[in-house]
């Protein structure tokens, strides 16, 4: 028999959890000495748009139904797998006014596990809370008492509190508890001092406090002080660390009726709810993308306050009994679940609200199968809403790309005025872009400027001397000399063409000057940026923009960096690495660091040409004095929580290591144990230019590996590890396989990153149609080029008069024999054939691209 009085209602991984106390059919009749915790596993089903029971589970307990309860229900973590399970907290009344309670488990076979119990001497009602461990904190007499299933020992915190808003996670401090408490006042300062109001604002305080590392937290970063003695609930919606401050964003209920969202400590918005008495307040992400407040109340009422431009009261209900957020359409956003108040109907989920605000809303009651038409013409009516809101998308698309062209025209105005006013100033003849080069398409067939003028401005273009070097750098890393060179951000030419030479400088004549070295491009916190290309057009003025092979390259030229597919950041740098001991037998070495790269080039109007630059960076010094004295030496020291190398150190130290990346799986618990691995023996920490990195910091051969932790999910990830030697790396292994679950399954990753070579992929494909294309367009321009119609080369029979041709016998045989011939070259112009050196060049281009094409596609299945 079933006792109603005793349901509880919890959301876990899109399901409804209900939990009920039950006594055994058997001991009706006779004393009651068992009872059992039953659970019902609800799921919504999307084609009755109804809930219909999974599964079931029982846990029975020996005790009378008088005696015990459930208290409350809550899902947090299981510090042993990471995992997120449902709790429920048990109340059973002893003897002598002793009260045990109980924390059980709830797994996903709907079996129970009892974690823990206490007993105490009073009866637990205030701010009861449960939080990651399991852990139950509760609070009594204006005293903070908590207890885990680590300690199972009930501890009591050092402080003050007459009320707990919020129990949660925040980054770098672990479990926080938010409350308010009575301020302490100076003993110096008189109470008569302050007037009624004051002692009412400055009385109380809002403070933090740190479970683990028992750390008081000022409540000035969550809200000002003046909200402390109003706030009833908060909920914390983000928590980041930003530059060593702790950056909160989070929203209060008051008891002024109020929602209030607050920023880095400052009220950024304000609502009024339209019920009194606010008691909670939860957070949903919806299918738009929208963030919703839901908020309790006392009465049993509920309201959804939206924030986009600023907080409003997005909707509301009356006689709700319980809600419940999470993913129940399985959608992959969150819904609303309002379980209504329904004394007729006894039946569990039997009266319901299921909605997002949006796309989903269903109600208990209603027919679906039976509402077709109704549910045709409101799927008509959203597709036409939808077909609007695009068409007016669409129109914002092509106003912002018009203001962009405007703002690119205004930008090459202003680089040509520039150029005009520095041949000015040099004294020399400014030549103004042909409308060819300018993408412009004249309404009259005007004739273009001669060739010449062209070919005058090319080669004065061509005397500019190239400037991509930012900076010259060299670190001295053990047995190696490692050689940078930062690229200017107008650098546009492909990394992968880019070497740089170390040449020295003293006449050796019985050596090479040039120094082997081996070159590396290292590339940290890539973000991609692609370029957007419309197939829109837009009505065309007097002059347009061409939209050919042409006008693309011209703005190559021009905006180099806009044009390029994927733009990375931190692959600015280009390494040389060296041996460093043959160089100090020399005790003084002087090097010339030159960079050589491929410059693509237009050739006639078509093929792309590669034109090997090679530009100067500077000479780097080197004596046996200054790197004895560590002037060139690698720093990485801490500072607090990070590592203080600079970005050089950093590619340097890169640059002389061994990357190894392995692909970590575990089936039967979280990852967390390696950050603990890192951070804790490893002594890792992260480096201040590139969080993504540590460093660690650890006693032996292990000093100086660099570390990348990456998490895909909580059960996969990657770690990608820059040892010096392979001795190091298996030391690195043996220590990590000690913390890993036996489960865990460690794979070599032999050809990097999937992301990575998806990514080099995509370019070598794009790369590859781009060769394909400027052939085709190659062979075009030269068919109509090598074209010689009649006798007279670009003389046309149109070009004479028929009149006079046509006046004599003569005339007419004349006039016949000009017409065959035209329509002889008029066929041979269709079957024009290639030159074997043009054929030749187009094949091996195209070979090469697809070759470097096929050789990623082979490194990503085996990766």
């Amino acid at each position: 028999m079933l006792l109603g009085k005793q349901e509880h209602f919890l959301s876990y991984n899109g399901e409804v959890l209900i939990f009920q106390l039950s006594k055994p059919k058997h001991d009706e009749g006779a004393a009651d000495k068992t009872m059992n915790l039953c659970v019902r596993r609800m799921s919504f089903n999307r084609d009755t748009k109804l809930f219909v029971q999974k599964s079931s589970g029982l846990f029975s307990m020996r005790a009378s139904h008088l005696k015990i309860e459930i208290i409350c229900c809550s899902c947090a973590t299981d510090s042993r797998t990471g995992i997120i399970l449902p709790c429920i907290l048990m109340k059973k009344k002893k003897r002598n006014n002793v009260f045990r309670y109980l924390l059980l488990l709830l797994h996903s076979s709907n079996q129970f596990e009892q974690s823990f119990y206490f007993n105490l001497d009073y009866e637990l009602k205030e701010d009861i809370r449960l939080f990651t461990g399991p852990s139950v904190l509760w609070r009594h007499a204006n005293k903070l008492f908590y207890i885990s299933s680590d300690t199972c020992t009930v501890l009591s915190a050092p402080v003050q509190l007459s009320s707990v808003v919020w129990t949660g996670e925040i980054a770098g401090e672990g479990t926080v508890v938010l409350g308010t408490g009575t301020a302490c006042l100076a003993e110096s300062e008189d109470e008569d001092e302050f007037s009624t109001s004051d002692r009412a604002i400055w009385g109380s305080e809002f403070f933090g406090y740190a479970v683990k590392t028992q750390k008081m937290l000022t409540g000035t970063c969550f809200m000002p002080h003046a909200y402390s003695r109003v706030v009833s609930s908060v909920y914390v919606c983000k928590n980041e660390i930003s530059k060593k401050q702790l950056r909160i964003s989070l929203v209060a209920i008051t008891h002024k009726n109020q929602l209030i969202w607050f920023q880095d400590g400052l009220p950024k918005g304000v609502c009024e709810l339209p019920y009194e008495k606010p008691c909670s307040v939860k957070t949903a992400v919806t299918s738009s993308s929208d963030l919703l407040f839901v908020v309790s109340f006392a009465s049993g009422n509920i309201c959804v306050v939206q924030r986009r431009d600023s907080l409003q009261v997005a909707s509301k209900w009356q006689k709700v009994k319980s809600v419940l957020v999470d993913d129940f359409t399985g959608s992959g956003s969150e819904q609303l679940l309002l379980l209504l108040k329904d004394d007729s109907n006894m039946e569990v989920l039997s009266t319901f609200i299921l909605t997002d605000l949006g796309e989903v809303n269903y109600a208990s009651g209603i027919n679906y199968k039976h509402d077709v038409p109704a549910a045709e013409g409101l799927q008509e009516n959203g597709l036409l809403t939808v077909q609007a809101l695009e068409t007016r998308l669409q129109a914002g698309c092509t106003s912002i790309r018009e203001l962009q062209q405007h703002l690119r025209l205004k930008k090459k105005v202003i680089l040509e005025s520039c150029r005009a006013l520095i041949d000015l100033v040099e004294e020399r003849t400014h030549i103004l872009p042909t409308a060819k080069e300018e993408g412009l398409v004249s309404l009259w067939d005007d004739v273009e400027n001669p060739p010449h003028s062209l070919s005058k401005e090319t080669s004065l273009a061509s005397k500019v001397p190239e400037h991509f070097i930012e900076k010259l750098w060299q670190r001295v890393v053990g047995d190696s000399l490692v050689v940078g060179v930062e690229l200017t951000a107008s650098f546009y030419l492909s990394l992968s063409d880019v070497t740089l030479s170390l040449v020295m400088d003293q006449d050796f004549s019985l050596i090479s000057p040039i120094i082997e070295c081996r070159n590396k491009i290292i590339k940290l916190n890539k973000a991609f940026s692609a370029l957007s290309v419309s197939s829109c057009q837009i009505e065309p003025p007097p002059k347009k923009m061409k939209l050919d092979l042409h006008s693309k390259n011209d703005l190559k030229k021009e905006f180099p960096k806009r044009c390029s597919q994927f733009q990375l950041d931190g692959a600015k740098t280009v390494i040389a690495v060296t041996r460093l001991s043959p160089l100090l037998a020399f005790h003084h070495v002087c090097c010339i660091v030159l960079l050589h790269a491929k410059k693509q080039k237009r050739q006639n109007d078509s093929l792309q040409e590669s034109k090997n630059i090679t530009v100067l960076c500077g000479k780097i010094l080197l004596s046996l004095e200054d790197i004895s004295n560590g002037k060139y030496s690698v720093k990485m020291l801490r500072d607090n929580s990070y590592c203080t190398g600079s970005m050089e150190d950093i590619l340097a130290v890169l640059a002389v290591s061994v990357r190894f990346s392995f692909r970590i799986v575990s089936s039967g618990c979280t990852l967390t144990p390696i950050n603990s691995w890192l951070l804790g023996e490893m002594e890792c920490t992260p480096f201040k230019e590139c969080h993504d990195s540590i460093f660690c910091h650890k006693a032996g051969n292990v000093y100086g590996t660099v570390f990348n932790w990456t998490l895909k999910n909580p059960v996969e990830g990657v770690l990608t590890l820059f040892c010096r030697n392979l001795t190091v790396l298996f030391q690195c292994l043996h220590s990590l396989s000690r913390v890993l679950p036996p489960s865990c399954d460690v794979k070599l990753l032999k050809s990097g990153s999937k992301s990575i070579l998806t990514e080099q992929l995509a370019l070598a494909l794009e790369k590859e149609i781009l060769i394909l294309r400027s052939s085709f367009f190659s062979k075009e321009s030269k068919a109509e080029n090598s074209l010689t119609w009649g006798n007279e080369p670009g003389k046309k029979i149109s070009d004479v008069p028929v009149a006079s041709l046509l006046d004599s016998e003569e005339g007419v045989q004349q006039f016949r024999k000009k017409l065959q011939n035209e329509r002889e070259e008029s066929v041979l112009s269709m079957n024009q054939t290639m030159n074997g050196a043009l054929y030749q060049e187009i094949a091996l281009k195209i070979a090469e691209a697809q070759l470097s094409s096929d050789m990623i596609v082979w490194r990503l299945s085996k990766s």
